[in-house]
């Protein structure tokens, strides 16, 4: 069984991130891909974020009508700060010895693998499925596996879907006054309205 894992704050979740998980199920068979909101990333620790119980909340109206598509609040329940080398540790162990994880990440988070926890221990555990994000370089493959030797065995680089949505700029929108329709899908919208999320800057 191939299971894709999608990690993120997920604040809000937008059309990009089911576009990506769509296209790396598609491509590589998977069998269901898990979307894992983040409890506290530790890379946007002085960044403030949303309540866990919105983020999943908007996770779980996104994906209902895809069977495929499953929601995971490991991390969210998981104390101190959320690292992915730990999760898939944890996914790992629920597995069977032939089932593999695919790590689903945008190109730009790759070329910053050297600063997570314990990244030679994870690409053991599990592939990595880079999607490309306009404007970012793609990245130096060659260098990243000076720094974490195998590395270029255990990635898979994305030519598409380049989608250019960001939570930022959704949130932005919202303080603005203007449309998030096309951002985001319908029952998210909806929930970002009715609780009157990202309404200050």
């Amino acid at each position: 069984m191939n299971i894709g894992v999608l990690g993120g704050t997920f604040d809000p979740i937008h059309n990009g991130h089911l576009l990506m998980a769509e296209e790396a199920r598609a491509r590589l068979n998977l069998t269901v891909v898990l979307f894992v909101p983040a409890g506290q990333p530790w890379l946007k620790v002085d960044s403030p974020i949303s309540a866990a119980e919105h983020r999943v909340q908007m996770v779980r109206l996104a994906i209902a009508s895809k069977p495929y598509f499953k929601l995971s609040t490991m991390e969210i329940e998981r104390a101190g700060p959320t690292y992915t080398v730990d999760t898939i540790a944890e996914l790992r162990a629920q597995l069977g010895e032939g089932d593999e994880l695919f790590f689903i990440m945008g190109q730009d988070n790759l070329s910053e693998l050297p600063q997570w926890k314990e990244p030679s221990r994870l690409v053991e555990m599990c592939y990595l499925v880079a999607v490309p994000r306009p404007g970012s370089p793609s990245p130096d493959l060659k260098a990243l596996e000076a720094i974490i030797p195998g590395l270029s065995q255990r990635v898979m680089l994305m030519e598409k879907p380049k989608v250019d949505i960001s939570a930022s700029v959704i949130r932005d929108r919202v303080v603005r006054g203007l449309s998030m329709d096309h951002l985001v899908p319908p029952p998210v919208s909806r929930y970002i309205r009715e609780n009157g999320l990202y309404t200050t800057a």
